[in-house]
């Protein structure tokens, strides 16, 4: 089905029809001395049809310039139908139709003076045509091309778009994995707390009620934080495309040790050993993912081994690397509550996270049979 005509393309068309009109009125008047009353019935009768026809030139161009160019041979007012359409044809049809078209025209402008000669001999008027013709030829060329560059721009511009547009969802898939990393390591080291200090209150009946509000101080405390937590998340999830104007701070290396005394105070066994130079610090990102492994370390302790005695050493040098290590030493004999359930991601996201760090992370149990956690990250020197 045709596209329906624009604007444009009636203003076009409309153009088109007067300049036909035009040259094959003119075409008529310089060749009407040799027209006979037959001539006359044949233009009467060619001549409207070929300019009728031309309002349909855009959807079948090589069909209707060659039929056109064939009544141009008999009636001087099919003649500017004749150009219109054959210019239509150049700049819309393929290689081997226009070439069709391009021989009934030029065979046109050949046999039209043969039968309707003017006061100018043949030669001069062939050639005239002919001139014509390639000027004709040339303006549809230069039409054509433009045309085809156009599109090609158009093509190009909705590719390099649809390229964007599958950057953007890519950055906006990494940035929601980021984000399931982050809710992960905030989160599960917030609920391991609380599930320490819920299952010392269940083990510890015989608590005292200083002991009991104190265990249920920091119940409420580490849940605001993990409500508060969450809720950010949450924010950053609900922005969609638009990102939050101001991101909250990440914890760096400097935090470890208000992690170590947030443990401690749920009743943790933690030691703290830091072997770093004086005045200097690691890279902001490198501090980070130290400080997630550290996160990550402590959580896996409180949910893996209760009551394990957990021993954190950094220690690094600028120009070399910085090693994170967490050990935890379950204690002897201890009868450990059941973990809470987990998704067994932690340690892959954290490995990732190490992997994007340029370090390397291991874990397992060692030859005393405590759980170690150990990355080495590259400690860039500053200049």
């Amino acid at each position: 089905m045709a596209a329906r005509r624009t604007g444009t393309d009636w203003v076009v068309d409309v153009a088109a029809f007067v300049f036909a009109l035009g040259v094959g009125v003119a075409v008529l008047l310089s060749t009407r001395a040799s027209h006979g009353e037959a001539a006359w019935v044949v233009e009467a009768v060619c001549g409207p049809i070929a300019l009728v026809a031309m309002w349909w030139r855009r959807r079948h161009p090589a069909t209707l310039a060659i039929v056109i160019g064939l009544l141009s041979i008999v009636s001087a007012l099919a003649a500017g139908p004749a150009i219109v359409a054959t210019f239509t044809a150049t700049v819309r049809c393929r290689p081997r139709p226009l070439a069709a078209v391009w021989a009934v025209a030029i065979g046109a402008a050949l046999a039209f003076p043969l039968l309707y000669p003017s006061e100018d001999s043949y030669a001069f008027e062939a050639v005239l045509a002919v001139l014509f013709l390639a000027v004709v030829f040339g303006w549809g060329l230069y039409a054509r091309a433009r045309h085809e560059l156009l599109l090609s721009l158009r093509e190009r511009a909705e590719s390099l778009e649809a390229e964007q547009g599958r950057r953007v969802q890519e950055a906006r898939a990494a940035e929601r994995r980021r984000i399931a990393r982050e809710m992960h390591d905030v989160l599960a080291h917030r609920l391991s707390l609380l599930s320490l200090h819920a299952g010392a209150l269940e083990y510890r009946a015989d608590a005292s009620p200083e002991e009991v509000a104190e265990a249920a101080a920091v119940i409420r405390d580490t849940s605001h934080s993990a409500l508060v937590e969450l809720r950010e998340v949450i924010g950053v999830l609900r922005e969609g495309d638009d990102p939050p104007a101001t991101a909250p701070p990440q914890p760096t290396l400097e935090q470890v040790g208000a992690l170590v005394d947030e443990a401690r105070a749920a009743g943790e066994h933690v030691t703290l050993g830091l072997d770093l130079p004086a005045g200097a610090g690691p890279p902001e990102t490198i501090g980070r993912t130290a400080y997630r492994i550290v996160q990550e370390g402590l959580t896996n302790a409180r949910k893996h081994a209760p009551g394990a005695a957990v021993a954190v050493s950094i220690a690094g040098t600028p120009g070399a690397t910085l090693d994170v290590t967490v050990t935890s030493r379950p204690p002897i004999g201890a009868l450990a509550a059941p973990p809470p359930p987990g998704a067994g991601t932690g340690l892959v996201g954290l490995r990732e996270r190490v992997a994007l760090a340029g370090g390397r992370l291991a874990s397992g149990p060692d030859g005393h049979g405590d759980f170690r956690l150990h990355a080495e990250l590259p400690w860039t020197a500053v200049p």
